[in-house]
């Protein structure tokens, strides 16, 4: 703060506080800086020949983060209001807001609220997430409103607004935790979904139900925490939660994700199987684990217990004909699932059948069935032929491929790091020069590899990136010793 007053004193002294640029970044050091100084920000503020909306809400908004100084955060909005030369604007209302909130000051709370209708500022996400936290924090919203809220922003994706409100709850509920938990599991942020079920644990002033469960599975599953995964099912057990056939097939999933192919089989026994569903589960896990051969047997059981297969099911049965390499047979089921069932295929279907193909070696044949398909090819289905391009060493293919998941996904690394490595194999180095060139001129990084961990119940992430620089600096340290 010393210097900056040096700064100041500098400016001043060469009449150069007149201009607004200057005045206002040593009153944004002074008021919201690490060495802030309210007393001298106020000093500067005072004797701004010309206060521009930003000087104002510098100010409010240092007041408004300052303990003991929120009441005084609302009577300088006050005074910017009531001076009428220059209005608040969106940025402004959040800082007034925050201080209502942290005083508990409802009345006034409400009229900043009729301020934000006045000034066309209702749909502006930011000052609307400040609005709904002022009315939770003065306890004007009850728990099952807050809920609502929380599940309308789940429910358009905005987690982050989400998460703000649910953290300013004064009382959750079991439905508030439900939400939060499968709005993270549902949009693949799975290491949130079991943090935030492990806090719930915690507090303890909550406990998970059936719902809770459901939703956190799916997150268990794609992390591989098999000891977590464990817990929640002895949970459900000790504390006699029903496993019906929803949260039996969240655990028959989990279970086969994780590795534990025994234990999936074993619980599935013990299910109703009188659903769709609950098969479902257990032939994708035989298929995840190249049990082919099961699967059929599966199949053959579901079909006499009366029970169609679904779009999911055919899914199932295609992904363990490819890691079995059975492609006559996978042709076959496909034909199935049109001409006998009548299911017309999903993009996933034809994912998993140029996965098959692939796999098998009839490129130019997957290649076909991609140029064909009814719907636009994603991505995915481009990765899956380049991949088996690369493991036959086909590199006319690979190319074609590669060129259009460029023009898909022009900055993932994935299709030139493979395009590089395939004609790497072949030792054309000058090409792979140019694919290296290409990606440096469009700073186009590869990814580094991520894997978990499971102990004590703990995940633990590692970055591979991170790793080499860890052991970098282990060698640096060695060397300097």
């Amino acid at each position: 703060m010393r210097e900056l007053k040096q700064v100041h004193a500098f400016f001043i002294k060469t009449e150069q506080t007149h201009d607004i640029t200057i005045a206002t970044e040593i009153l944004r050091l002074s008021a919201t800086s690490d060495f802030r100084d309210i007393g001298y920000a106020f000093s500067v503020f005072d004797h701004m020949p010309e206060r521009n909306c930003f000087a104002w809400n510098t100010v409010i908004r240092a007041l408004a983060e300052t303990q003991d100084r929120h009441f005084d955060a609302l009577l300088l909005f006050y005074q910017m209001v009531t001076e009428a030369a220059v209005e608040p604007n969106q940025f402004t209302f959040p800082s007034v807001l925050k201080a209502c909130a942290v005083a508990a000051r409802l009345e006034e709370g409400k009229q900043v609220h009729g301020l934000v209708v006045k000034f066309g500022l209702v749909d502006d996400e930011f000052v609307v997430t400040n609005l709904l936290r002022m009315y939770v924090m003065c306890g004007k919203f009850n728990v099952v409103l807050c809920n609502v809220m929380v599940d309308g922003y789940v429910r358009l994706g905005n987690l982050k607004v989400a998460r703000e409100l649910f953290d300013t709850m004064a009382q959750r509920s079991v439905v508030s935790w439900n939400v939060m938990i499968s709005g993270y599991a549902q949009n693949g942020l799975y290491m949130e979904a079991i943090e935030m079920f492990h806090r719930m644990m915690e507090k303890k002033d909550v406990l998970p139900n059936r719902v809770t469960l459901v939703s956190v599975l799916p997150a268990i599953s794609r992390m591989g925490a098999l000891e977590l995964g464990k817990w929640v099912h002895l949970y459900a057990e000790k504390n006699r939660i029903r496993i019906d056939d929803v949260l039996g097939s969240a655990l028959v999933d989990m279970y086969a994700k994780c590795g534990s192919i025994e234990k999936a089989i074993q619980v599935f026994g013990r299910l109703p199987q009188n659903n769709v569903i609950t098969w479902n589960a257990i032939m994708g896990g035989l298929a995840m684990h190249g049990k082919a051969n099961d699967l059929f047997d599966y199949l053959s059981r579901m079909e006499k217990c009366g029970i169609s297969p679904s779009d999911v099911t055919y899914i199932a049965i295609l992904t363990a004909c490819s890691h079995a390499g059975l492609v006559d047979e996978g042709r076959t089921f496909f034909s199935d699932m049109v001409n006998r069932v009548g299911l017309e295929p999903k993009i996933e279907h034809y994912g998993c059948m140029v996965d098959l193909l692939g796999r098998a070696g009839y490129l130019e044949e997957a290649e076909e069935l991609i140029l064909s398909m009814p719907m636009k090819p994603d991505d995915v289905i481009w990765k899956a032929l380049l991949g088996s391009c690369k493991m036959h060493k086909n590199i006319e293919i690979g190319r074609r491929a590669a060129e259009v998941l460029m023009q898909l996904a022009p900055h993932d690394s994935g299709a030139y790091v493979a395009l590089s490595n395939m004609h790497a194999s072949s030792g054309d180095w000058d090409a792979v020069a140019k694919v290296r060139l290409m990606m440096k001129d469009m700073d186009i990084r590869k990814d580094p590899g991520c894997s978990w961990i499971e102990i004590g119940g703990v995940i633990h992430e590692f970055i591979a990136f991170l790793i080499y620089i860890y052991i970098y600096i282990y060698i640096y340290i060695y060397m300097l010793e």
